[in-house]
């Protein structure tokens, strides 16, 4: 090893708050690995599975085999993780849906990692063991990682180009050929994800906008834009690679080069037949969700903790881009966080799309918003560096207290942590007949194993010559996968012995004995009712 990397090895390990980050890290691990076969499949699972292996024949059959880049609507996303996972299930002796989950974990922890060395890089060792520690208590991140095929991987790939940013900025203007390769890697693959990444871009501009004003002032114009234009210019050089890594996980956007935009254009419309999803106590159809719809949710399902680390790491640095004394190199790198939290948020307050699915969509702004909390705490540990040791403990007290609440929430409700509502709503039970809790439909796995438990112990109920038919009100094929073989399930209540509902709005009250209920904190996720006998037209709300 190099006396220079092992040098910088016994420097990062020699800070308490290094020590700490890393005991967390690894503690997270752990906890992935336990318990990652805990979180059951969703609306998603089976398509994405599907595209996976398709993506998969496109590579084995040389390039000859392009059913993938006609299959549903998934083509217009890249499959990164899709094909990642569908390679693991041939070599790794696991069920396919269990890598997947396995894999998902794995992504995470990845972000874990990078908000913790890319917040450390900004603000030193305690801002990015805070970063790391509000990342992990953040609902959208850690409920999403295990099971959100599309938007968690975007979240680290959109994190990884952030953190090549902050690099980059510190070796401004000529970044390193590593930086620059990390740069375009990153971009590549947040493209690659959903073709979102490319707000990666607005990033870097605003940024450099703030670097250039700074400069501009200090050096003059001419200087500035020389400098700022050999920076871009350097950058440039990662794109080839960014491109070949866009096509290694979505190579449908390169059979053309016009077809990014192609999917940029078909996103921005609603493509689907409207559905209503509850918001705020109304069934409101999708297309037409409130402005206030994202900055709401965000405001009710973030812990309280984490929230006001987030404002106040926000508007410190923009005081400091406005009136510090710092480097321009380091202001321009707090507009890169402001701009990866908050731009997509106001876009898309200004522009109102079709929004459903609570904010699974923006599990990407998350990381820039925990780094931005990082900051805050951090510069609260400085403000105390001359305080009594009593005063930092007390201190220190509080934000692991401010932690440990939320973490003690999720324990309480997983493996439905993406549930999670804080108190200014009144927690899961105060939201559960305002907002869309279980959308994914995850609680069905539980639900499948206390029926076959129920089943195995009244085997009367199992009738001869045929299997027990289930009607399912929810993802009929994510609850096909849970079920096991005594079991057919259907959409038709009418000829049905058991009803398996989920416990949403759109799921009628079904008036027969409850047989299996899944429950957290006194809000019902799933049932199964018994309706053998029993008229029940309908388990679907409304028909």
């Amino acid at each position: 090893m190099p006396s220079s990397a092992w040098f910088s090895l016994r420097r990062l390990s020699s800070h308490p708050a290094d020590v700490i980050a890393a005991a967390l890290f690894c503690a997270l691990a752990v906890l992935s690995y336990l318990t990652f076969r805990d979180y059951g499949l969703g609306w998603d699972d089976f398509t994405h599975s599907q595209y996976g292996e398709l993506l998969l024949n496109y590579y084995r059959s040389h390039f000859t085999d392009r059913a993938a880049f006609s299959f549903v609507n998934l083509f217009y996303y890249g499959g990164g993780f899709d094909l990642i996972a569908a390679m693991l299930a041939k070599v790794l002796p696991l069920e396919l849906f269990d890598v997947r989950r396995l894999l998902g974990a794995a992504v995470g922890m990845v972000g874990f990692f990078l908000t913790w060395r890319t917040g450390r890089r900004i603000g030193g060792p305690v801002a990015g063991l805070a970063a790391m520690a509000l990342l992990a208590i953040c609902p959208l991140y850690y409920g999403q990682m295990f099971m959100n095929a599309k938007d968690a991987p975007f979240a680290v790939a959109m994190l990884g180009v952030i953190y090549a940013l902050v690099r980059a900025f510190d070796e401004y203007p000529r970044p390193s050929p590593r930086t620059v390769a990390m740069f375009g890697a990153c971009l590549g693959l947040a493209i690659g994800a959903r073709v979102l990444g490319l707000l990666a871009g607005v990033n870097l501009a605003l940024a450099l906008a703030v670097l250039f004003v700074l400069e501009a002032r200090n050096r003059g114009i001419g200087p500035a834009t020389q400098r700022g234009a050999g920076f871009v210019a350097l950058l440039a050089f990662g794109l080839p690679l960014g491109y070949f890594m866009l096509a290694l996980v979505w190579p449908w956007a390169v059979v053309e080069p016009a077809n990014p935009l192609v999917a940029l254009k078909y996103y921005s419309h609603f493509w689907e037949v409207p559905w209503r999803e509850m918001f705020e106590g109304r069934a409101i159809s999708v297309p037409d969700m409130p402005r206030r719809y994202v900055p709401t949710l965000f405001a009710l399902q973030m812990p309280e903790m984490f929230l006001g680390l987030f404002l106040a790491g926000t508007g410190l640095a923009v005081f400091r881009i406005i009136r510090g004394q710092e480097a321009p190199q380091t202001r321009a790198r707090y507009m890169l966080l402001i701009s990866a939290a908050l731009v997509p948020i106001a876009l898309v307050m200004a522009t109102r799309p079709a929004m459903y699915n609570g904010i699974r969509h923006f599990v990407f702004v998350t990381p820039a918003m925990a780094l931005l909390g990082g900051l805050a705490v951090s510069a609260l540990w400085n403000l105390l560096a001359r305080a009594p040791v009593a005063a930092r403990g007390v201190a220190a007290a509080a934000f692991v207290l401010g932690v440990a609440a939320p973490a003690s929430t999720f324990r309480d409700i997983h493996p439905y942590e993406y549930t999670y509502y804080n108190s200014i709503v009144g927690g899961v039970r105060g939201a559960d007949d305002k907002f869309m809790l279980d959308y994914w439909g995850l609680a069905f796995k539980q639900a499948s194993e206390a029926l076959d438990q129920y089943v195995e112990s009244h085997r009367a109920l199992l009738p001869q010559g045929r299997k027990l038919k289930v009607a399912v009100c929810g993802p009929l094929l994510a609850a096909k996968a849970e079920f096991g073989p005594q079991f057919e399930l259907t959409y038709d209540s009418k000829t049905a012995d058991l009803a398996l509902v989920q416990g949403e709005f759109h799921c009628a009250d079904v008036r027969a004995p409850v047989l299996v209920e899944v429950a957290r904190e006194g809000v019902v996720y799933a049932r199964v009712y018994d309706v053998r006998g029993r008229q029940v037209q309908s388990i679907v709300a409304g028909q």
